[in-house]
């Protein structure tokens, strides 16, 4: 077995673990606005990793189940297991989307069908989180009446935080890696 072939699974494992460790960072520090039926997870900016990487969908995982296990208003099992599985299920389904994607997503002249299917590559974070998190969050929190309209709430709060930080922060991140081959070629898997 050649050197290069042995190095990949080592390579692997580091960028999951380089990406767990940063997501983890991103988050606990800004706890208070990272968990919550109000939140702000800086964190989520790196979901766009995965439409880069398949390393980045156990590393988003294992940071995210890492952040919310050591959340200091910690909501329990449900949350520490639900929304990790959903960081895992939405990264898993960014790398399929990628995967799948007819003809280059980025490219020097991007038209606005271009802009659209980006932006559609990068969605599941968004909808998954708003929809599963925004569901089960309010009959977690402590001294909250749960109503639909705070369910409804709470659905429409995560979409439009995370909407937010994987638009606003994510997309420019993921479009600066890929100007910068950072993430291409034998660098990653």
């Amino acid at each position: 077995m050649s050197d290069a072939k042995r190095s990949k699974p080592v390579l692997y494992l580091t960028q999951a673990a380089v990406i767990a460790a940063a997501y983890v960072v991103l988050t606990l520090p800004l706890a208070q606005f990272a968990f919550g039926p109000v939140q702000f997870r800086l964190a989520e900016a790196l979901t766009v990793l995965a439409a880069l990487s398949p390393a980045a969908v156990p590393g988003l995982f294992l940071g995210c189940l890492l952040a919310n296990l050591f959340n200091p208003q910690n909501l329990g099992p449900v949350d520490i297991l639900g929304g990790s599985l959903t960081t895992l299920a939405a990264a898993a389904a960014t790398w399929q989307l990628r995967r799948r994607r007819p003809g280059p997503v980025v490219s020097p002249h991007r038209s606005r069908w271009d802009w659209l299917r980006l932006l559609f590559f990068l969605s599941p974070s968004v909808v998954l989180n708003a929809w599963v998190v925004g569901l089960y969050l309010p009959f977690l929190v402590p001294d909250l009446a749960v109503t639909v309209p705070v369910v409804l709430a709470t659905m429409l709060s995560i979409l439009l935080s995370q909407a937010l930080v994987v638009y606003a922060v994510g997309l420019p991140l993921l479009l600066a890696l890929l100007r910068t081959k950072l993430m291409t070629g034998d660098k990653w898997p």
